[in-house]
């Protein structure tokens, strides 16, 4: 019998079952995709924004010392109101993590997808107590004591708790009866990557436009490129299908005119992807011998960058009750253990939710009196350093004021 059983190893499963086995729990680790121990995959433009706060999860995983190319620190962040085609507003606001005194000194780090994937996959098969399935679909039956998994490859075994992470179209979270309501936002996301004339000295851009938000964020560059950040790039669905037809110069010339001559010259690099845009909130995050956890628990609109690290929060927290519950020698489905993970995550995630979805709505117009307003408002927030303070260890899932 395994203790946990994760289905599904995408960032969020995949940090989760390396954190748990690293500590010392027997894990089975199930996913339809094959999972090579090592792949090279090349650069396809998407990386992830991942927080100071969930750092801490890829170190205790064993992940982060070995990530296979160089992550790139956040160390300011500039938000700015405007339109396309014209120079930001002034009335911006200005965060630098110079201000904290917090230890790694970056509000956060982008980390390619394919370095991140590398490192999972490597990592899933170096651990003694983390057996992996893949590819395998897995047919879950929960009881009150255990729980019986069927791979479609023909194994079988039991487990004290099985963790939902397979996306959003969770198939053990509608099996459980779990209710997800949606709502669409009706914008894409394009995300891309682009090589630039200038360094971005560490800084990431959120420039608020009337399509939607639009984010330069800074990456480590290489030998072939060094100066590189990624694009997430808000749009109206119907303009952001046009906008992905575009040859690259055409694309890279949209670009340049949302994110302004800072960086110089740009030019597009790697594949571009695009996403349809909605939230989801789940009504809870357990069931009978059932956690669930990244993207099948919840979804945000993508303005403040959080999607990833709300997830890698649900696994910390996760992972924290269930370590304890391996030294006290606890049951890992027990239904009081469940019910602390859900109140563990119920306020983070709707606040989070609530959030997201106030400033998408906030920022994606182009009324001229709710401009002003949110001009005015940003430049009283860059005037309140305390505020500022507490916004930046927000962000950084670090709390505190």
């Amino acid at each position: 019998m395994y203790d946990v059983c994760i289905v599904g190893t995408g960032p969020v499963g995949g940090a989760l079952a390396c954190r748990l086995a690293a500590a010392g729990l027997r894990v089975a680790a199930v996913d339809r995709a094959a999972l090579p121990p090592m792949e090279h995959p090349d650069f396809d433009g998407r990386a992830y924004a991942i927080a100071a706060g969930s750092r801490r999860l890829l170190e205790d995983a064993g992940l982060w010392a070995t990530l296979p190319l160089p992550t790139g620190p956040i160390e300011q962040i500039r938000v700015s109101d405007g339109k396309i085609g014209r120079p930001a507003s002034r009335l911006c606001v200005h965060f630098d993590v110079g201000t904290l005194n917090e230890p790694g000194g970056a509000l956060g780090w982008m980390v390619e997808a394919r370095s991140f994937r590398m490192a999972l996959n490597a990592r899933l098969h170096q651990l003694n107590s983390l057996d992996v399935f893949a590819p395998a679909e897995a047919a879950v039956t929960r009881g009150t004591n255990e729980a019986a998994i069927t791979l479609s490859t023909g194994e079988s075994f039991t487990a004290r708790l099985v963790v939902a992470a397979e996306g959003r179209d969770s198939r053990l979270r509608r099996q459980a009866g779990i209710t997800a309501q949606r709502w669409p936002y009706h914008q894409s996301g394009i995300v891309c990557a682009i090589a630039h004339e200038y360094a971005h000295n560490r800084t990431a851009l959120e420039h608020f436009l009337p399509g939607g938000p639009f984010a330069q964020l800074p990456m480590a560059g290489n030998d072939a490129e060094p100066n590189l950040s990624a694009i997430v790039w808000t749009e109206r669905t119907a303009d952001a299908a046009r906008y992905m037809a575009l040859d690259d110069s055409s694309f890279g010339r949209e670009i340049a005119r949302r994110l302004g001559t800072h960086l110089g010259a740009i030019r597009p690099v790697g594949r571009r992807w695009v996403y349809p845009l909605s939230a989801m909130y789940v009504h809870r995050v357990t069931a009978e011998r059932l956690a669930i956890v990244g993207d099948a628990a919840h979804g945000i609109h993508p303005i403040a960058g959080q999607g990833l690290n709300l997830g890698l929060r649900d696994a910390i927290a996760l992972a924290d009750l269930l370590i304890a519950a391996h030294s006290a020698g606890e049951d890992f489905g027990a239904p009081a253990l469940l019910q602390r993970y859900q109140r563990a995550r119920r306020v983070d995630v709707i606040s989070m939710l609530a959030a997201t979805d106030g400033l998408d709505r906030l920022f994606s117009t182009d009324n001229a009196a709710i401009r002003l307003v949110r001009d005015l408002g940003l430049a009283a927030v860059h005037r309140m350093p305390a505020l500022k303070r507490a916004f930046m260890r927000q962000a950084m899932g670090v709390g505190g004021a």
